[in-house]
C-alpha cells in the first residue's frame, strides 16, 4: 500500500517496498542551475554554474543552511573526501581542494579529458566522468594524471557518487541512472532517472541524491529494497500461433503429431484464454515441467493443408530486475535440486569436450560469484560471436569455434560454458513484436537463464547483449521486454519439443509425400 504526505510543502512518498531508483521525496535546488553534488555527512553540497556558488543544503527540508563562492566560473563535479570539499570546474578544466568554511583553495590539479562534469571521491582519491572522451577515469591526485578509465555507460553520462561498494552515475540522453562495478566497470542496475536532466548524485550512508538540471529540484532515492524486480508498461494483446503443415505428393500422411509450448503466467506476463481450433487430444509435460497441447492428425490425403492454431488473450509486461552481486552468495548457495538438474550435459552443449572444458574453467578462474561468473561467460560470448543465421544448430563447441551464430547457437554455447563452471542454466523461447503492436513474427527468439541465490531465474542474453555502449549490454541482462511471450522454458532436449521451442511435430508419411512445416505468430494489440 503506498501513502501521500503533504509536509510543510514537500512532497514525501513511502511504501512498504520500494525499487532501486524511486522517489523517497523531493525538494527545490538552492538555484535554477545546479550542476554537482555531495554529501558531507550531515549537509549536501550543490554546485551552481549561473550563482558561480557552492550551496550547503539541509536534506531534511532542501533549505540552505550557508554558501561558499566557487573557486572558478564554471563549478560542476563535487566531491567529498572526510574532510574537504572538491569541485570540478569543466571551463577551467581545474579540479580544487577547498575548506568548507570559507571556501578557501587549497590545492589545485587540472582536470583530465575534454569535457570533465562529474566528480566523487573512493579510496583516497578522485574519479571524473568525461562526457565527450565518454571514459570514468580515475586520478592521480598528485598531478591529475589518469591511472585508470572505463567507458561510460553511454553518452550523455555526467553525475557521478560511490557508495562505498559501487559506483553510480547518471546520464542526461537516457535520462537513467547507473550501477557499476568499480573493479570492472561493469554497468549492473539501469534504473530510472527521477527527473528529465540528471545531473549532480550524491550517497549519504542509506539514499542516494540527484539533482535535475531542468526540473530544478533535487531527488533523494531508494537504492536497495526487498523488492528485487518491477514490472511496468502493460499491454494487452491478442496472439494467435499457427503451425501449418503443406501435405504433396503421392500417398497419404499417415499420423502427424503436433505439439504446441503452452505458455504460463509469470511475473511478466498473464495468460487470460488460450484457444485452439482443432481440440488437443491431451496436455503433456516434459522433463522439464514444460507443458505441450498434443494435437493428432492422422490418414490425411495428399494436397491437404493442416492449419493447428492456439490463440492466446495475454497481458505482457517489462519486467526489470535489480540485481546487487554481493548478494547473489556463491555457487555454494545454489540449491541441489537446481544445480543437479541444470549443469548436466547434452548434445548441443558437448561440456564433456575438452575445447568447453578449458575455456570455461580459464575464464571462470577463481571466481565462485555465480553472477560475476555468468558475467565473463555473457562477456566471451558476445565477442567472439557474431550473429549469423545460417541455418541449422551446432553445438558449443563448433559454434565457438566458428564464431558465428544464431541467437540458439548463442544460447547453446553461454549455457555450456555457465554449466561448465557450475552456474545452473536453461534457454527460454519467446513470440515477439516485430516493430509495430500489429505485426507477424517468423522468426522467434531464444534466450538463457540463469540461477542466482536470492534471485532466481534471471534472463540473461548474450546474442542481445552484443552491444558497444555498455549501457545496452547490461540491458539484456534481468530485463524482459513487454514484446516477448514467454512459450517454453527449457534446460535442453525434450521428448515433446526436441530442441525445438514454440512448436514441434513428428510424422509418418507413404513413401512419395512430402511434407512442408511452417511456423508464425501473429500479433494484434487489445484496445
Amino acid at each position: 500500500m503506498k501513502y501521500r504526505y503533504l509536509v510543510f510543502g514537500l512532497l514525501f512518498f513511502q511504501s512498504v517496498f520500494a525499487h532501486t531508483g524511486k522517489v523517497v521525496k523531493k525538494f527545490n535546488a538552492p538555484g535554477k542551475f545546479s550542476t554537482g553534488m555531495t554529501f558531507d555527512g550531515k549537509h549536501l553540497w550543490v554546485a551552481d554554474y549561473k550563482a558561480a556558488n557552492l550551496f550547503c543544503v539541509d536534506p531534511q527540508d532542501g533549505s540552505v543552511v550557508r554558501s561558499i563562492p566557487s573557486p572558478g566560473y564554471w563549478p560542476s563535479g563535487l566531491a567529498w573526501d572526510g574532510a574537504y570539499l572538491w569541485n570540478l570546474d569543466t571551463k577551467q578544466k581545474k579540479i580544487f581542494k577547498l575548506s568548507p568554511k570559507d571556501g578557501e583553495v587549497l590545492f589545485i590539479i587540472d582536470a583530465p579529458g575534454r569535457s570533465p562534469e562529474g566528480l566523487t571521491w573512493k579510496d583516497n582519491t578522485l574519479w571524473v566522468t568525461d562526457t565527450r572522451s565518454r571514459k570514468l577515469i580515475q586520478l592521480d591526485i598528485s598531478d591529475g594524471t589518469d591511472v585508470l578509465s572505463y567507458d561510460t555507460p553511454a553518452d550523455g553520462t555526467q553525475g557521478l557518487t560511490f557508495d562505498g561498494k559501487y559506483f553510480w552515475c547518471s546520464d542526461r540522453l537516457r535520462d537513467e541512472i547507473y550501477m557499476i562495478d568499480p573493479e570492472r566497470g561493469e554497468v549492473i542496475i539501469i534504473a530510472d532517472a527521477p527527473g528529465p536532466y540528471p545531473r549532480g548524485m550524491a550517497w549519504d550512508g542509506k539514499y542516494l541524491w540527484v539533482v535535475d538540471y531542468e526540473t530544478d529540484e533535487i531527488y533523494q532515492l531508494v537504492r536497495e529494497d526487498e523488492e528485487l524486480y518491477r514490472i511496468r508498461d502493460t499491454k494487452q494483446r491478442k496472439v494467435t500461433y499457427t503451425h501449418e503443415a503443406h501435405v504433396q505428393g503421392n500417398g497419404k500422411l499417415i499420423n502427424m503429431d503436433v505439439y504446441l509450448a503452452i505458455p504460463a503466467n509469470s511475473p511478466s506476463q498473464k495468460i487470460n484464454t488460450i484457444s485452439y481450433n482443432v481440440e488437443p487430444v491431451e496436455i503433456v509435460t516434459d522433463r522439464w515441467d514444460q507443458q505441450y497441447a498434443h494435437i493428432n492428425y492422422s490418414n490425411v490425403e495428399a494436397s491437404a493443408q493442416l492449419v493447428t492454431t492456439m490463440t492466446m488473450d495475454v497481458e505482457l509486461s517489462t519486467m526489470d530486475y535489480f540485481i546487487f552481486p554481493d548478494k547473489c552468495g556463491t555457487l555454494a548457495d545454489i540449491p541441489k535440486d537446481i544445480r543437479a538438474k541444470y549443469t548436466v550435459d547434452d548434445t548441443k552443449y558437448d561440456m564433456a569436450n575438452p575445447y568447453i572444458q578449458n575455456l570455461s574453467k580459464k575464464l571462470a578462474g577463481d571466481e565462485k560469484n555465480p553472477y560475476w561468473i555468468a558475467r565473463k561467460m555473457f562477456d566471451h560470448v558476445r565477442n567472439t560471436l557474431e550473429y549469423e543465421l545460417t541455418g541449422g544448430w551446432n553445438a558449443a563447441p563448433v559454434v565457438l569455434q566458428r564464431g558465428t551464430g544464431s541467437c540458439s547457437e548463442y544460447s547453446f554455447s553461454f549455457i555450456a560454458l555457465c554449466r561448465a563452471a557450475g552456474v545452473p542454466a536453461r534457454y527460454v523461447g519467446a513470440d515477439v513484436v516485430r516493430g509495430d503492436d500489429a505485426s507477424l513474427d517468423q522468426d522467434a527468439h531464444r534466450w538463457p537463464e540463469i540461477y542466482l541465490p536470492n534471485y532466481g531465474w534471471i534472463p540473461i542474453d548474450p546474442q542481445g547483449g552484443d552491444r558497444p555502449v555498455p549501457r545496452d549490454r547490461a540491458y539484456r541482462i534481468g530485463h524482459l521486454d513487454n514484446r516477448l511471450l514467454v512459450t517454453t522454458k527449457c534446460g535442453g532436449n525434450s521428448n515433446y519439443m526436441g530442441w525445438y521451442y514454440n512448436s514441434n511435430s513428428f510424422y509418418q508419411t507413404d513413401p512419395q509425400l512430402d511434407v512442408t512445416i511452417d511456423n508464425y505468430a501473429e500479433w494484434e494489440p487489445i484496445q
